[in-house]
């Protein structure tokens, strides 16, 4: 997304690359003579392409200082226009800055998310502080601000068009909340704090990646009781491929240590795989986050108290949905007794059938998963792992090109081998065309697979965002999982959950492709509705017509016996305990760590007696433990706004149910025009509450949420 000072750049500087989704785009180009790739203006088809089989990281350091340093340029001669300030000459003109810096960063984004290297990781490293100065410089650019504050105030009372209005009134909150109006020493110390954060969100990001990339647990054939022939088959080959031939790998990724903790039958082994990867960034070495997470709170408490804010909750919020801590507190403790409460009957039916098989044992965190599987059979008949045999991820893929069709009326087809430069081997893309008048809507690339160097989780991108600003520009986004890649001529199977999480991701991209807007601001969002889109799209891959068309068995390819999808939609319920309190868990510490006083913070204390607190179940964990929780220390992306995803499920709960009551479900053509023309295709350019309520005729209320999850609605 381009915003002001071309806020893709500003995301990088802050390290936003975490969960779900992160945006930027690379809009305007300019010429630049120069032989090094990354600075060059993208060539070929589809109104050019990023040069990825030419990225090289030793490029990288001249090709971000080269583009700040023609960034700051056209900066400065926008502040430094003698004429009135205006939309045209100001605001216009910072929408086209930085067309030099958004190429270079496209390339630093797949070198810092899909293929990190040590040699890479120093450079960004040495980047940070640099980088974190040049953003301080925009935003402080005195004669910039009091430009945009002369034509913010201007519109005030000569309101200009609503879509002008709107990218004013953003640019203009963008700086405020920046401290574009301090005086001269708070800036400087203002600035100062924003380059030692960046340093320490890149030094928080790469002591994960070391301990996820470092802790593997190696297995012997003897220990392979109970996983799937399909992961012991991947985990054989991502050992021999570690040096290890004739053992079997266990990753420290989720994609790994989720099925084995599972179906495992080794209790020991799934203690160390459980232990492995809650532990990452807090295990007392070099590599530990906690020192670091404690520096990174006092900064954000000084930075925001020299705005006059109390506490960085209350500055971050203000331009979100909730709009204050206590609105998002109070949604989170409105659900978490229900949450913890299903936890204490879920333990309770895996304690019974622990103790009718003889385990002698009481259920700790490790076996969570391995007996809530159990109890999936007892009480459903339900075994996730035929359920997975149904599964396969290019069906999938064409499930979601289906959806896409029916509801955007979008037609995705593989472009030619070579045709469009990848990354790596394992990256597809297709051609986005409308299906009627075959118009040219963007590129997808898909990059599904776990590797060395790639961050863990699933995230969208765009590398080029949709505007009309400057001529239409083709959008260029995409999709990146961590799969486990298969053996050779294996299918890739995957879990009704990860199939889920496919869907979600997929949903923003088509958020990106479906974008009407005409300034690159725009494209922007509002991070606890910005999740919205993409959560309701998961509602389709349980539809009757994906699952009757796509979910075909990967051996008989025979479609889902109607007597197994019954069962999958009869425990749709099932585990929420687990899920919903996991998540909460991990977001009510997010906010309470911001809204606590961080002068002496001992963050390894303040998470054990804030969960003691909250009467957190010891059977399970926080989904992020502080020490990994990048969504919030890797920077500033999700920081007091990871409760955003349950804000957004309220929404989607909502919305979902206004598809049932649709004549004719969740394929009703009426209501698919209403969610592309209120929900996807204004982006930003329309306050979020006020594009929900002319989707919807109403607000969204909590009580569809606790329908969707078997919670019984809280009394007023």
């Amino acid at each position: 997304m381009k915003t002001l000072l071309s806020r893709k750049v500003l995301l990088i500087v802050t390290s936003l690359a975490v969960s779900t989704y992160s945006c930027k785009d690379a809009a305007t180009t300019k010429n630049t003579m120069t032989d090094n790739d990354l600075l060059k203006e993208w060539a070929g088809p589809y109104g050019g392409v990023p040069a990825f089989d030419r990225m090289k990281v030793e490029d990288v350091k001249e090709a971000v200082e080269t583009g700040m340093t023609s960034s700051l340029e056209e900066i400065d001669a926008i502040a430094n226009n003698t004429a009135s300030p205006t939309f045209a000459n100001t605001i216009e003109e910072m929408e086209r800055s930085g067309s030099e810096l958004d190429r270079v960063f496209t390339y630093y984004g797949i070198l810092r998310s899909n293929m990190s290297t040590p040699e890479f990781r120093e450079i960004q490293a040495e980047l940070a502080p640099k980088l974190s100065e040049y953003s301080s410089k925009i935003l402080q650019n005195e004669k910039l601000f009091q430009h945009i504050k002369a034509i913010y105030e201007a519109s005030k009372k000569d309101p200009l068009p609503a879509d002008q209005q709107r990218v004013v009134e953003l640019t203009y909150d963008r700086f405020a909340m920046n401290g574009a109006d301090l005086d001269a020493d708070k800036k400087k110390r203002y600035a100062a704090i924003n380059k030692e954060l960046s340093s320490l969100y890149t030094d928080f990001s790469n002591n994960v990646l070391h301990d996820e990339e470092n802790y593997i647990t190696y297995l012997t054939k003897e220990q392979l009781s109970g996983l799937s022939e399909a992961y012991i088959k991947s985990a054989a080959k991502i050992a021999a491929d570690n040096g290890q031939e004739g053992k079997y790998a266990v990753t420290n990724t989720r994609s790994s240590m989720d099925p084995f903790l599972t179906y495992s039958d080794e209790r020991e082994l799934r203690k160390q795989v459980w232990n492995n990867y809650y532990s990452r960034g807090d295990n007392g070495d070099e590599y530990d986050n906690n020192e670091i997470i404690a520096k990174i709170l006092k900064l954000r408490r000084e930075r925001v108290e020299l705005l006059g804010y109390k506490n960085y909750a209350e500055w971050r919020l203000q331009d979100r949905m909730a709009k204050t801590p206590e609105n998002a507190m109070q949604l989170m403790q409105a659900v978490w007794p229900a949450a913890i409460a299903r936890v204490a009957e879920e333990v309770t039916d895996m304690q019974a059938i622990a103790d009718k098989e003889g385990a002698n044992i009481t259920i700790e965190p490790w076996d969570y998963r391995y007996y809530a599987e159990k109890v999936r059979k007892a009480k459903y008949d339900l075994d996730s792992d035929e359920v997975k045999q149904y599964l396969q991820l290019d069906k999938l893929r064409e499930a979601m090109f289906y959806v896409a069709g029916r509801l955007f009326n979008y037609d995705f087809e593989p472009v030619p081998e070579g045709s469009v430069p990848v990354f790596h081997e394992d990256v597809k893309v297709w051609e986005v065309t409308d299906k009627d008048s075959g118009q040219h809507i963007g590129l997808w690339y898909l990059d599904p697979y776990a590797r060395q160097g790639k961050r863990s989780g699933a995230w969208a991108t765009t590398y080029r965002s949709h505007t009309t600003f400057d001529g239409k520009e083709t959008v260029l986004a995409s999709n990146n999982s961590n799969f486990v890649k298969p053996a050779p001529g294996e299918p890739v199977l995957v879990s009704w959950d990860d199939a889920t999480t496919f869907f979600h991701e997929f949903g923003h991209a088509l958020h990106f492709f479906a974008s009407n807007v005409k300034y690159p601001t725009l494209n922007g969002g509002v991070r606890d509705y910005t999740e919205f889109q993409s959560q309701l799209l998961e509602r389709w891959l349980s539809t009757d017509e994906v699952i009757d068309q796509f979910l075909a068995h990967h051996e008989t390819g025979k479609p889902m016996p109607k007597e197994l999808v019954a069962k999958v939609k009869n425990a749709a319920t099932f585990n929420q305990g687990f899920g919903t309190t996991e998540y909460l868990a991990s977001a009510l510490m997010d906010m309470k760590l911001h809204l606590a006083d961080p002068s002496n913070i001992d963050i390894d204390t303040f998470e054990r007696e804030t969960l003691a607190e909250l009467k957190m179940p010891k059977e399970l964990p926080m989904r992020h433990r502080t020490p990994h929780f990048g969504h919030v220390f890797s920077g500033e992306g999700y920081a007091t706004a990871y409760y955003g995803y349950m804000w957004a499920d309220v929404l989607t709960s909502d919305a979902a149910e206004a598809f049932k009551e649709a004549p004719d479900g969740f394929y009703d053509k009426a209501m698919a025009d209403r969610l592309v023309k209120y929900l996807f295709a204004p982006r930003n350019s329309i306050d979020p509450a006020e594009a929900y309520r002319m989707f919807r005729g109403r607000n969204a209320n909590i009580e569809a949420l606790m329908r969707d999850r078997g919670f019984p609605i809280p009394k007023n």
